[in-house]
């Protein structure tokens, strides 16, 4: 079976990023860091030089705009998925982390602990995140057997594709950082 190689990239920063603010499915835009994040991290795959076949992204536009600095520097387009999203975070989506664990204690525990099962009022379970993740990689990884894959989403999103890839526990608390503009490979 040939080998598929995904190149994995985490959008670039957004004020909510800086604020610690959990996003989860709320579409917010790059700040002019991150805008000046996503062109350097476009420039610095072209001088690897890194050569792949096909550009995934999440739909969501901080992730829209990180591939759109490689969209004009290496002159593809991306295919948009709705499916590589971040975990929707339910009722705790647009809270800062401090008002997280001061307005919703319980749910803020319950996420901390990473209870499988909770959708935390309105959003994904782990388990569901997962499986949506999962299939994701899995028909993209099917479509382009063989190829080297550019996908840009979510730091979440990303922890949970190295979790699967690795056969990682849902469970243990995050193996890595995955900062804003960085590079991950997974084969």
């Amino acid at each position: 079976m040939p080998i598929t190689r995904f190149c994995l990239v985490r959008h670039g920063e957004t004020d909510w990023n800086v604020e610690r603010r959990l996003q989860g499915h709320t579409d917010i835009p790059l700040n002019q860091h991150g805008k000046a994040q996503a062109i350097q991290m476009a420039r610095a795959l072209k001088a690897i030089p890194l050569q792949f076949d096909v550009l995934y992204s999440s739909d969501l536009q901080r992730a829209v705009n990180t591939a759109r600095a490689v969209e004009t520097t290496f002159g593809v387009k991306a295919i948009l998925q709705q499916t590589l999203r971040e975990r929707h975070l339910g009722m705790l989506q647009g809270l800062t982390l401090d008002q997280a664990a001061h307005l919703k204690p319980d749910l803020w525990s319950i996420h901390l602990n990473r209870d499988l099962d909770h959708t935390l009022e309105g959003g994904e379970s782990i388990k569901q995140f997962a499986h949506r993740i999962h299939t994701a990689l899995e028909n993209i990884r099917m479509q382009n057997a063989g190829k080297t894959i550019l996908l840009v989403s979510h730091g979440g999103a990303l922890d949970m594709m190295y979790r699967l890839a690795s056969k990682q526990s849902l469970i243990s608390g995050k193996a890595v950082a995955v900062p804003n503009a960085s590079l991950n490979w997974i084969s």
